[in-house]
């Protein structure tokens, strides 16, 4: 008998066809939690319905003026909906940059799957837009 080595798995939010199956592609184990972990950071309060209390500050936080006080909230509400709300990661660091010049803060978020000893890095470029 097989065993099936995959752990995670989840849609392909691109919703692309699998060539093979013609079914909605899929994403597994360290793609799947690194698209999660990006879901949360991206999904506002309220935007779930039924879970309104899911979400993260981070795109009411884009407008404020940079500096180091907005690298760390940002930062901080990062770490909370990820150690809240995603229970496959260990989380390990996450840096914010802001680019004033650029309208642009730079995220990188560092973390291990559990029962998985290598890291894992997710970087996200966060753009002011109206």
């Amino acid at each position: 008998m097989a065993r099936n080595t995959r752990t995670y798995s989840d849609f392909d939010l691109s919703f692309g066809m699998n060539p093979a199956t013609h079914d909605v592609a899929m994403k597994y184990d360290e793609n799947a939690v690194k698209a999660a972990v990006k879901n949360l950071v991206l999904t506002k309060n309220y935007e779930r319905p039924f879970h309104s209390e899911i979400g993260c500050q981070v795109s009411s936080l884009l407008f404020n003026p940079a500096g180091p006080m907005l690298d760390a909230t940002l930062s901080r509400s990062i770490r909370d909906v990820i150690t809240t709300y995603e229970p496959r990661v260990v989380l390990m660091d996450v840096k914010v940059r802001s680019n004033p010049d650029n309208n642009a803060v730079y995220i990188s978020i560092l973390f291990r799957i559990v029962n998985n000893p290598a890291p894992v890095t997710l970087e996200l470029t966060l753009q002011r837009t109206r």
